[in-house]
């Protein structure tokens, strides 16, 4: 049997069909093109499809190894303090009795006359003579509050090196800042030309209760007002 007509007609009439596919609406096209084209047009829905869904896993991919990483750096870091804990506790203890001891020589506002009274005697104790021995108005700080006090002593080089030294021994904390030496229009008789020392000497006290509760009124009244 002879089925090379019967293959010649049909390939002739499938080119046929496609030939009359030409300027027309698709939805007028002969079966065959409209069937291919349905075909065509599955396949690139599908496959876009596939693409996007694609995209989303691998952002989720990408957010789930981000995820990943974050836990194990934190889990790093919880397992180091781990291992640390005891040396974190040792050093913390130690934070506490240095920051105790700091906070022991912060006077209360009761006993800055003393050390004002200290101050003063550290300086006569050395020979020096004070001219000028002004505490300003105290500022009020975080926690506590600082006094400045201008001070102004003449004396010998020694003697006032010495005075330095006995105020940086005292059982308070005080500071000195805005030191200003210059000779003296006074001469010492048997130890040459004396010296004049202008400086700021700061100390700190604690905040009594009052103050504490004055300053939580003014930063709540703040953050109100932000």
């Amino acid at each position: 049997m002879n089925l090379k007509p019967n293959l010649n007609l049909n390939l002739n009439d499938i080119s046929r069909q496609f030939q009359q596919t030409s300027g027309r609406d698709p939805w007028l096209w002969p079966l065959l093109p409209r069937l291919v084209l349905f075909f065509f047009i599955t396949v690139g829905v599908v496959v876009l499809l596939w693409f996007l869904w694609l995209k989303n896993v691998q952002a989720e991919l990408d957010s789930s190894r981000a995820q990943q990483q974050t836990i194990q750096n934190e889990f790093s870091q919880n397992y180091r303090k781990a291992v640390n804990l005891d040396a974190l506790r040792r050093q913390r203890e130690q934070a506490i009795q240095y920051v105790t001891l700091l906070e022991k020589q912060l006077p209360s506002r009761a006993e800055m006359a003393e050390l004002l009274s200290d101050i003063n005697m550290a300086g006569i104790g050395r020979g020096l003579q004070f001219d000028l021995f002004k505490p300003g108005s105290t500022q009020i700080k975080d926690y506590y509050a600082e006094l400045p006090i201008e001070v102004q002593v003449t004396g010998s080089f020694d003697a006032i090196g010495e005075f330095v030294s006995d105020l940086a021994h005292l059982p308070r904390i005080v500071t000195l800042s805005n030191i200003q030496i210059e000779s003296s229009n006074k001469n010492a008789s048997e130890s040459g030309n004396l010296l004049t020392m202008k400086a700021i000497a700061k100390t700190y006290r604690y905040l009594d209760p009052d103050e504490l509760a004055n300053q939580a009124t003014s930063q709540r009244a703040q953050q109100r007002r932000r």
